[in-house]
């Protein structure tokens, strides 16, 4: 099976389907389109990594948990924790004393909102299980809020490398920096093609296209608006902006925490909700400062600036939650600050689905079956690491015409969608 493939956005949705594409199809045939002179460059280099088993809505806990799995043996085939970074992860809530919790709306991760609600048991025992590095004060109430083996914990850079790495072994062509300028049809109005440009050189290239999967993140309804724009359907993804710092502390033991990593979702009075994540080697990641109200940047800026204002508020937070005290407020090291654009859907679940040629506009169709088709995989929210690994499994099955490993059909798109809360 070797239709022509161009997945437009080499994000970790991007390159995991086309990391499972290639084991199904000859790879030279998978052609990775990515503008950002950056790779990974928004969250999925910027994301905090964490990933949970049944931490979801029903619509997506099948391919919550296959995504789980599929993380797991791949760290156990590929060496992934030397590799990047995975470890089982330990996961606890805290409410910090006198500080009152906002609004929640964990699956979707709004501004000042936390995931931790979204943790589906909640345990007493904390023998043994709390970093060296959370600051705890008296009065502060802390909840274990994980399942042996049901979380753990990557460092989504590494993991996007590793599987863009494996891609290009393969075969699989990466176009980078470039950009789809625009599709070509045959006689019959069918999708034969996408002309994209190289960012750097302004030179254009025609590449074969019978399968196009647009997997841009929170670019994708830009991206499906620019090529189709005779269609009437609107692909609404929009973006979460978040702040993030990659911290060291001198806390960190690690002897003490070598059987896994952290995760700890906490209060702060200045209205959100910090998530810290410990990685394998020492790093913390800290974040929890989001918004929808920043404007999303083009997708072939490259990296995003952070806001001074933003990353100040995080730094205080963290000195708070994680310094030694007033005596010794500096002695977290600030090894890297970010802001990254998180893709997410109003209902908050994401788009995994085929698109129907009566949707792509007059005189554009696609090759039936598993020989053509437009495909959009976006709007995973705070869970894009998580399923990240499923949702390629789970696309290039249907790509391909193959069986589907978890039903995701709940997570198709015809443009009937409605606001609806996960739960």
């Amino acid at each position: 099976m070797s239709s022509q493939t161009v997945i437009l956005g080499a994000g970790i949705i991007g390159v995991s389907t086309a990391y499972y594409l290639s084991q199904h199809q000859e790879p030279s045939s998978v052609h990775l389109v990515e503008p950002s002179p950056e790779l990974f460059s928004s969250a999925s280099g910027y994301a905090g990594g964490f990933l949970a088993k049944d931490w979801f809505a029903p619509s997506v806990s099948a391919l919550g948990a296959l995504s789980f799995e599929e993380h797991r043996r791949l760290a156990e085939e590929h060496g992934g924790r030397e590799k990047w970074g995975y470890s089982p992860a330990t996961c606890i809530a805290t409410l910090k004393h006198g500080v009152t919790i906002v609004n929640n709306a964990p699956v979707r991760l709004r501004d000042g909102t936390s995931r931790a609600d979204a943790a589906p048991v909640v345990l007493d025992s904390l023998s043994g299980k709390t970093p060296t590095w959370l600051r705890r004060l008296d009065g502060d109430h802390i909840e274990l809020i994980s399942d042996e083996d049901t979380t753990a914990q990557v460092d989504p850079f590494l993991l996007c490398q590793f599987l863009l790495r494996e891609c290009v072994k393969r075969g699989v062509k990466l176009h980078h920096p470039a950009k789809p300028l625009s599709l070509s049809t045959d006689e019959k109005g069918e999708l034969t093609g996408v002309r994209i440009v190289d960012t750097k050189s302004s030179a254009e290239t025609e590449l074969a296209c019978a399968r196009l999967i647009i997997t841009a993140g929170s670019w994708t309804g830009q991206v499906f608006r620019a090529l189709f724009p005779k269609s009437e359907l609107e692909v609404p993804i929009k973006s979460l902006a978040g702040h993030s710092l990659v911290l060291k502390s001198p806390r960190w033991h690690a002897g003490l925490e070598s059987n896994g990593c952290h995760a700890i979702f906490t209060t702060h009075n200045e209205g959100f909700c910090p998530e810290m994540f410990s990685r394998i080697g020492g790093h913390i990641y800290f974040a929890g400062l989001n918004s929808s109200t920043l404007p999303l940047p083009d997708a072939a800026a490259g990296k995003a600036t952070p806001y001074p204002e933003n990353l100040a508020q995080l730094r205080q937070a963290a000195r708070e939650i994680l310094g030694a005290g007033a005596e010794a407020e500096n002695d977290l090291e600030i090894v890297r600050e970010g802001l990254c654009f998180r893709p997410v859907t109003s209902w908050g679940t994401p788009i995994i689905s085929r698109i129907r040629d009566g949707d792509l506009g007059a005189g554009m169709a696609t090759k039936p079956g598993a020989e053509g088709g437009v495909f959009v995989a976006a709007g995973h929210g705070p869970w894009g690491i998580a399923m990240s690994l499923g949702t390629g499994v789970v696309l290039a099955e249907m790509v391909q015409g193959r069986k589907l490993s978890a039903d995701v059909s709940g997570l198709a798109f015809g443009g009937d969608k409605t606001t609806v809360y996960a739960n």
